[in-house]
Formats: C-alpha cells, structure tokens, sequence
C-alpha cells in the first residue's frame, strides 16, 4: 500500500528467493503458491515449485582463476572453463541448468549458479530451430533473472524478463500460453520490488488474460491471479479496480470450493480491507465475520485472532468502543497464549488499544499501551521483522503526536525509517513515513527540513505509480504550505495545482481536503498578485458551501470575508499590496505547536 495511510495493509513485500522451474516432460506449469502471513502480500502465482536455497554456504572448492598455475587440484571437467563452440551442442544446455539448480540447492552461491544459467540460456539459443520458440530458452531466462533478484540486481533482471515473455507464442498451444504467463507474473513481482506499481499491475493484468485464455475464466488457479492482482490494486490505492477483482475471486470459489473454505475466508479479509478503505464498514464487517466463521471451522486459532483485531478496527472506526474493547481483548489473549507475550503481534494489539483509550479520553492507559509495545519493538524476539517494527513505530508515533509531542513521534519514525529503508521494495512505506516526517518538521518550525521530507517522498510516489492517488494529492499540498513558509510562493502555487487536479478527480470538488486546496491556491494567487484568479477561486468555494454544504461551517464565514476583502482591494486598485501568508493561508491548513489539537484527514494530513 503506498505508504502509511488509513488502510492498515503496510505493503511488506517478501524477499524474493531463487525460483528455480523444475523440469516435469518439458513443460512449464504454474502452480499456486500462497502465504495467508495475514500482514503481506501473498507470493506471485510462479511457474513451478519454489525450493529455498540452502541456510548455509557449502564447503564445495572454489574454481582456480584460468591465470593461476599451481599443483593444486583441478576442477571436475563439468566446472571448467567451456569453450563456446561447445554451446553448440544440444545437450549442454539441459546439462547446465540442471547444474545451476544443484547449485543453488546445495547452497554454494549464486553467482555461481548465475554462470550456469547464463551458459545455459545461450546454448538453448544457439541450439533454437529457425523459427521456432524455445521453451527451454524461456525457462532458463526465468531462471537467471531469478537469481539476479536474490542478488538484489532488479534492474538486471528486468531485461532478462522482457526477452523472456518475447520468447513462447501464446497462439501455440496451452505450454506456450502458460510459459508466457510465468514471465509477465514474475515480470510484474520485480517491478513491484523497484516500487514501480504501475508497471507490475500492468505485467499482472496481462499475465492475468493470457492466464485465462489458457485455462478459462472459472479455473481455481485464475482466481488465485485475480487476488494477487487485486493485492496489487490495494498497494496502489486503486480500490475499485481491487474489488471487482475480488468479487470475481469470491465468484470463483463459490463455484469450485466447498463452504466456509480457507480460500473464501482470505478473499473476504481482503474484500474487508477494501471496504473499510472506501468507508464502508458495516460492508467490511459483514465480510470478516464470514471470514472468522470460516477460519474457526477450519480450527485456525491464529488466524481468528487477526481477524478479531481487524473486526475491532471496524468498532473503532464506528465509534463503538465497547465491542472494539472486547474484540481487541480476545485477539490479546489468544497471541499471548499462542505466541508469548513479547511477540510483534501482542504489540500490534497494545496499539490499537492506545489508540481506542486516546480516542476514549483515558491518555494515562493510551500512553502505558504505548510503552509497552515500544518495550517490546526494543527487544523483539527472533524472527521479527523490520517492517513488522517500522509499522508499529509509524503507528506509535501518530499517538505520541496526539499528545502534543511532535519531537517524540519525530524520533520514532526516524528509527522506523532506518530499519526500511535499505529494504527492496519498500519505496511506498518509505515515502509514507517521509511525509509523516515531513509533517511533524513543518508542526515544529523546521520547514527546510519538512519540505526537503515531503520532496523525497513525492519522488517515490510518482516513480511507484501513485501519482494519481488522494493520498499523493495531500502530500503535495503539505509541501506547498512548507514552501509558502520558505516564501517560494512560485513553487507553492504549482504544487497547489496539483494537488488540485488530483483531489478533484479522486475525492470530487466537495471534499474536504479538495476544499482546503482550494483555500490554499486562493491565499497564495493573492499573494502572488493574481487577485482575480484568487477571486474566482473563493466565489466557487462559496457557490459550493451555499449550494452543496451548507452554510454552517465556520470556514464560512471566514472565506466570505476573505472574498469580500480582495473584491473591495481589486476595485479600489488592481496593483495591491500583497498581504502577509499567514493571514491568507488557510487556517485550517497551518498547523503550528500551538494547533496541534486540531484532528487530521483520513491520510494523517491537514489538507
């Protein structure tokens, strides 16, 4: 997800491992590889089994560089150095990448494994018929590129892919179809680590129709795309594309699954999360009270427990504290039981229950909640991992800023963004915890420091495909309130249209968030000497208030005053004198050490 907004599905993308296709009559099949993790994105539907490489390296020998001459040993002839007119043989190809597999499998290194493939590929090409695509050359491309991610080389692999999807021909049959498949999809998994969405949502759809056209449209294995698609959907904010993906899935198992099944309860959870997104919680609570019902059949304790932390988030946000309490409670108990006491999972709890006692008036019980889950993120127990940390300290420090501490969630993010951010794939959370640290700077006075955050975080949104979401359009805006503070009202003034553009199409010109840039854009044209586009922008802020919102917000009246103001200046004079920003931007829109009380947008933004 991009980074850290109301939809709590931090996107904690897996660290890809080397996949390696087994070789079963030649063919490449794919098969479904899920993990429910309840807090990440299931693995990409692959071509063939997965197998891990090897915890530790090998003792093998290493092979003598070809310039050192010694009485050592020689290697095996199957390690030496081959010459390439030897590629030309039909059987080396089969031969090596049979020995990139032992390779990897036995741990020695994959660099080592990445000269057999590479050989391997290249003698699949030699050995290519004239005219006629080579599975075994498509296969061997997936291979390399598999081992160039282990190696944390995406960008290498991206190529290797691109030449790979280019090899089978869909129109050949079933084989080809689903080699083509493998491509995209894998295609898809490494731009989604380089935090290019756009880009892995497009290789999914495509891997998604090809997929169906194969198997049909009701295969079990289609849906199990069409969830992973509509993950991906999620991490993008693109809620209503990930829904109707969703519903296709749900559709999918209802026909091939039987009741209450593990699959249907994933993809309500899914469907919840999608829901609560959009706002629609009685929707997102019918879903996971299925889902649990499903899980509880199935005897998944664990699973049930999640579930009940999720149900508790719907009563929270339906403000029904007592029900939330109670499910937050149960989830509580069973982690404690079943995972200890200092699990991450018994802290993700604590914060969710100091964010209900801040909500309820009880700060004394909302801050011992705190601590103690910083207690536990301090000394996590083996096998947690640092997103799992990050999450919690982002979550963490939204309380502490609540308190009025802004230095204090300042420190926390800071820790939160260290553990992150030599992560791959990771660039959406990085660029969420940015414009979070971009907001507590500007609410201490360190507005360089704020603008420079919101700046790092608008590039990672942009080059992630997020440039279209609302939550982009309120980071824009936020660097545009930095930037009038740093009087680059130019700059202020792009940003704010921008920001805009963006709002009016996700959100609609009634929202609030849309309605404060407008307030902003207005103050800064003023600002900037364009009275009448400042002018045009109050009238139409007013027309929408007295026609559409009503006339009872206390906006109101300041921006008919405001207008009233810049009516009277421009008829006296077009060349005014520019007023002082910070009588002209917003209020609602500033937030200083003193306004820290007023409450923030759904995205964790003053608009």
């Amino acid at each position: 997800m991009p980074g850290l907004v109301s939809v709590k599905t931090p996107p904690e993308a897996p660290a890809l491992r080397i996949t390696v296709p087994e070789e079963s009559n030649g063919q490449i099949r794919p098969v479904s590889e899920r993990s429910e993790s309840g807090n990440g994105k299931t693995n990409s539907p692959a071509p063939a089994q997965r197998r891990p490489p090897s915890p530790s390296p090998s003792t093998s020998r290493a092979k003598p560089s070809p310039d050192r001459s010694s009485g050592k040993k020689k290697s095996p002839p199957e390690k030496a150095v081959m010459d390439e007119t030897s590629l030309d043989n039909p059987d080396l190809g089969p031969f090596l990448l049979k020995l990139a597999r032992d390779t990897i499998a036995s741990g020695e290194g994959p660099s080592k494994a990445l000269d057999y493939a590479l050989r391997a590929a290249k003698s699949f090409e030699r050995c290519a018929v004239d005219g006629e695509p080579s599975l075994d050359l498509a296969m061997s491309l997936h291979v390399v590129a598999a081992i160039y991610c282990s190696l944390g080389k995406f960008e290498e692999a991206i190529p290797v892919l691109e030449r790979a999807i280019k090899v089978p021909e869909v129109t050949r049959g079933a084989d080809h179809a689903l080699a083509a498949f493998s491509g995209y999809m894998q295609l898809g998994d490494t731009h989604s680590m380089l935090g290019q969405l756009d880009r892995s949502i497009e290789c999914y759809k495509v891997g998604l129709k090809i997929q169906m056209e194969a198997l049909g449209e009701t295969d079990p294995r289609v849906a199990e795309t069409c969830r992973y698609l509509a993950e991906a959907h999620v991490q993008a904010m693109q809620f209503d594309d990930a829904e109707n993906l969703c519903k296709t899935t749900l559709e999918i198992h209802r026909v091939h699954s039987p009741p209450a099944s593990l699959e249907e309860a994933a993809d309500r959870r899914l469907m919840a999360l999608i829901c609560e997104a959009k706002g629609d919680y009685e929707a997102a609570l019918e879903h996971l009270v299925l889902a649990s019902m499903a899980m509880i059949a199935n005897g998944q304790e664990n699973e049930v427990a999640a579930i009940d932390v999720s149900i508790g988030n719907i009563y929270l946000s339906l403000s029904r504290f007592d029900e939330a309490v109670f499910s937050y409670q149960k989830a509580l108990t069973v982690f404690k039981s079943s995972k200890g006491d200092n699990h991450p999972l018994v802290a993700s709890v604590f914060v969710r229950l100091a964010d209900l006692y801040y909500k309820t008036g009880k700060l004394r019980e909302s801050r011992s909640y705190c601590e103690n889950a910083l207690r536990i993120y301090g000394k996590p127990v083996p096998g947690t991992t640092a997103e799992e940390i990050a999450s919690g300290m982002t979550e963490i420090s939204a309380i502490y800023e609540l308190f009025n501490e802004p230095e204090e969630a300042l420190k926390l993010l800071q820790k939160a963004m260290k553990l992150v951010e030599d992560k791959p794939g990771q660039q959406s959370t990085i660029a969420g915890i940015e414009a979070r640290m971009g907001v507590m700077f500007y609410m201490i006075g360190r507005y360089e420091d704020a603008r420079s955050s919101f700046e790092s975080a608008v590039v990672k949104l942009r080059a992630s495909g997020e440039r279209k979401s609302a939550f982009f359009g309120v980071v824009l805006n936020q660097m545009g309130l930095a930037c009038v503070q740093l009087f680059r009202i130019d700059e202020a003034a792009e940003l704010f249209e921008e920001a805009r553009q963006i709002l009016e199409q996700e959100c609609g010109p009634c929202h609030q968030d849309t309605l404060g840039v407008y307030s902003n854009l207005a103050a800064t044209y003023d600002a900037m000497g364009r009275v009448e586009d400042a002018i045009e922008i109050l009238e139409y802020i007013l027309k929408l208030r007295e026609e559409k919102l009503g006339t009872a917000n206390p906006d109101f009246d300041d921006e008919k005053k405001r207008l009233a103001d810049l009516l009277k200046e421009a008829g006296r004079s077009r060349n005014k004198k520019a007023k002082s920003l910070e009588n002209l931007i917003d209020p609602n829109s500033r937030r200083t050490k003193k306004e820290t009380t007023k409450k923030w947008s759904p995205f964790g933004f003053r608009s």
